[in-house]
């Protein structure tokens, strides 16, 4: 959702990218909260408008979903995604959407086992996240070849066997051995 903006939708738009992107409901009213309305989803025209990058025109696609009492809701629940060059059904559109939700989350996984730093230095730091996205693929490849069995209607995973934190700790264990912590620091003799 960080990126429903005006400038990032005339950019995407422009380029030619297909794309999909949840919209934001805002307002009382107007603004997108009056597009969540009826009890039929439907496309339609929507301008965005911004006050320091003007305005942009573009497909709204809004998924009305009818909870009929799953989670403890009765009631109608709105779905708004901006869409461009895309040809799916509207009520596919939120199960296509959810299949970024992999990436997005191994975003976030990957942050547990970055280094922090405060270089500048670019290939340094796209080294650091390199490294911590091989050290997620490992976690994952760990858990799917060893901490996982094959069943009956799926693949069971025991990840609470092995979760990341622990794996990072293994590896910090092992590179303490062979490199170990310095516990004094000397001064040179006065001359």
């Amino acid at each position: 959702r960080g990126f429903y903006s005006v400038p990032v939708i005339r950019w995407l738009k422009a380029l030619g990218i297909p794309f999909l992107m949840p919209a934001i409901i805002r307002g009382k009213t107007g603004g997108t909260c009056a597009l969540c309305r009826g009890c039929k989803s439907y496309h339609t025209r929507y301008t965005l408008k911004s006050p320091d990058y003007g305005a942009v025109v573009y497909q709204m696609s809004i998924v009305c979903r009818h909870h009929k009492g799953k989670r403890g809701q009765h009631r109608l629940h709105y779905l708004l995604f901006v869409s461009h060059r895309l040809k799916i059904a509207l009520h596919q559109l939120p199960r296509h959407y959810r299949f970024r939700f992999g990436i997005e989350t191994s975003y976030r996984i990957k942050n547990q086992c970055r280094i922090r730093t405060t270089t500048q230095h670019p290939g340094l730091r796209l080294l650091f996240v390199g490294l911590a996205f091989v050290l997620v693929n490992l976690w994952i490849w760990l858990l799917w070849t060893r901490m996982s069995r094959s069943r009956r209607g799926g693949r069971r995973v025991y990840q609470e066997r092995l979760r990341l934190r622990t794996l990072l700790e293994f590896i910090a264990h092992a590179v303490e051995r062979h490199f170990p912590m310095r516990r004094t620091i000397s001064l040179p003799a006065l001359e």
